[in-house]
């Protein structure tokens, strides 16, 4: 894998992750706030479940 294919992964990660605060700035606040108040396990599930998703992801398309 190339430098150059993982910075553009990653631009494409932060571009993705930067809209939902960009046009939905209060919804996006309510959201974190809510996320915060949740059970640390809970959390740790969800963390661990995108990560292997992702993992899977990467794995299937390279």
């Amino acid at each position: 894998m190339s430098l150059q294919l993982i910075m553009l992964a990653l631009g494409l990660v932060l571009v993705i992750e930067g809209i939902g605060p960009l046009l939905f700035p209060n919804r996006w606040r309510a959201y974190l706030q809510e996320i915060s108040n949740q059970n640390q396990s809970l959390l740790q599930r969800l963390g661990g479940s995108l990560v292997t998703a992702g993992v899977i992801i990467l794995i299937i398309f390279s």
